[in-house]
Protein backbone atom coordinates (compact mmCIF):
# COMPACT_ATOMS: atom_id res chain seq x y z
CA UNK A 1 0.00 0.00 0.00
CA UNK A 2 1.68 3.30 -0.59
CA UNK A 3 2.14 5.80 1.82
CA UNK A 4 0.11 9.29 1.71
CA UNK A 5 1.88 12.35 0.34
CA UNK A 6 4.06 14.23 3.02
CA UNK A 7 5.12 11.01 5.45
CA UNK A 8 8.52 9.07 5.52
CA UNK A 9 8.85 5.97 7.02
CA UNK A 10 11.85 6.16 9.55
CA UNK A 11 13.64 2.76 10.66
CA UNK A 12 14.85 3.07 14.45
CA UNK A 13 17.22 0.36 15.94
CA UNK A 14 17.35 0.26 19.54
CA UNK A 15 20.12 -1.72 20.50
CA UNK A 16 20.31 -3.48 23.79
CA UNK A 17 22.86 -2.31 26.46
CA UNK A 18 23.58 -5.85 27.34
CA UNK A 19 25.67 -4.85 30.59
CA UNK A 20 22.13 -4.64 32.18
CA UNK A 21 19.37 -7.09 32.16
CA UNK A 22 15.68 -6.72 31.39
CA UNK A 23 14.24 -5.59 34.30
CA UNK A 24 17.16 -3.09 35.03
CA UNK A 25 16.44 -2.26 31.50
CA UNK A 26 12.26 -2.00 31.63
CA UNK A 27 12.68 -0.39 34.81
CA UNK A 28 14.59 2.62 33.18
CA UNK A 29 12.45 2.48 30.67
CA UNK A 30 9.11 3.17 33.07
CA UNK A 31 11.45 5.73 35.03
CA UNK A 32 11.36 7.85 31.78
CA UNK A 33 7.79 7.11 30.68
CA UNK A 34 9.06 5.35 27.59
CA UNK A 35 5.85 2.99 26.92
CA UNK A 36 3.89 6.40 27.34
CA UNK A 37 6.08 8.57 25.05
CA UNK A 38 7.32 7.06 22.17
CA UNK A 39 6.38 6.94 19.56
CA UNK A 40 5.25 10.62 20.43
CA UNK A 41 1.62 11.87 19.21
CA UNK A 42 1.12 11.76 15.51
CA UNK A 43 3.91 8.88 14.83
CA UNK A 44 2.53 5.48 13.81
CA UNK A 45 4.43 2.51 14.61
CA UNK A 46 4.02 0.78 10.91
CA UNK A 47 6.27 -2.71 12.74
CA UNK A 48 8.47 -2.88 15.84
CA UNK A 49 10.38 -6.42 16.00
CA UNK A 50 12.58 -7.43 18.61
CA UNK A 51 16.12 -9.14 16.82
CA UNK A 52 17.51 -11.51 19.53
CA UNK A 53 21.16 -10.33 20.38
CA UNK A 54 20.67 -7.01 19.24
CA UNK A 55 17.37 -5.00 20.16
CA UNK A 56 14.70 -4.00 18.79
CA UNK A 57 13.93 -2.40 14.78
CA UNK A 58 11.16 0.02 14.69
CA UNK A 59 9.52 1.39 11.54
CA UNK A 60 7.56 4.91 12.08
CA UNK A 61 5.83 6.16 9.77
CA UNK A 62 5.48 9.92 10.06
CA UNK A 63 5.06 13.69 8.44
CA UNK A 64 8.42 15.27 8.17
CA UNK A 65 7.78 17.76 10.65
CA UNK A 66 7.59 15.29 13.24
CA UNK A 67 11.25 14.36 12.87
CA UNK A 68 12.05 15.95 15.10
CA UNK A 69 9.84 15.14 17.80
CA UNK A 70 10.68 11.50 17.87
CA UNK A 71 14.44 12.31 17.55
CA UNK A 72 13.64 14.32 21.22
CA UNK A 73 12.02 11.86 22.54
CA UNK A 74 14.76 9.35 21.86
CA UNK A 75 17.07 10.94 23.33
CA UNK A 76 14.73 12.23 26.30
CA UNK A 77 13.81 8.61 27.16
CA UNK A 78 16.01 5.97 25.58
CA UNK A 79 19.72 7.00 25.93
CA UNK A 80 21.15 4.86 28.50
CA UNK A 81 18.93 1.92 28.21
CA UNK A 82 19.54 2.05 23.92
CA UNK A 83 22.03 2.75 21.59
CA UNK A 84 20.33 4.10 18.30
CA UNK A 85 20.57 4.47 14.46
CA UNK A 86 17.72 5.83 11.83
CA UNK A 87 17.50 5.31 8.33
CA UNK A 88 15.14 7.26 6.59
CA UNK A 89 13.07 5.56 3.72
CA UNK A 90 10.09 5.47 1.70
CA UNK A 91 8.20 3.14 0.04
CA UNK A 92 9.80 2.35 -3.66
CA UNK A 93 6.83 0.17 -4.75
CA UNK A 94 5.00 2.80 -6.60
CA UNK A 95 8.10 4.02 -7.86
CA UNK A 96 9.12 0.63 -9.52
CA UNK A 97 5.78 0.44 -11.17
CA UNK A 98 5.86 3.44 -12.37
CA UNK A 99 10.02 2.57 -14.00
CA UNK A 100 8.46 -0.91 -15.10
CA UNK A 101 5.63 0.74 -16.97
CA UNK A 102 7.74 3.04 -18.62
CA UNK A 103 10.23 0.30 -18.81
CA UNK A 104 7.37 -2.29 -20.74
CA UNK A 105 6.87 0.65 -22.84
CA UNK A 106 9.97 0.57 -24.26
CA UNK A 107 11.23 4.08 -23.03
CA UNK A 108 14.75 2.77 -22.29
CA UNK A 109 14.88 0.41 -25.81
CA UNK A 110 13.37 -3.00 -26.30
CA UNK A 111 11.93 -3.97 -23.18
CA UNK A 112 13.88 -7.28 -21.83
CA UNK A 113 16.42 -6.87 -24.79
CA UNK A 114 19.71 -5.46 -24.82
CA UNK A 115 20.89 -1.61 -23.62
CA UNK A 116 20.48 0.69 -26.26
CA UNK A 117 24.19 1.72 -25.03
CA UNK A 118 25.66 -1.77 -25.50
Amino acid sequence: MPEPKGEILLTVFLKHDQSQNLDQLQSRLAARRWWDRFPPEGVAIDSWYVVMGVGQIVTLRLPPEKLAAVNVEIERSAWGVFTTEFYPAYDFRPVRERITARYRAGEWGEPGGASPDA
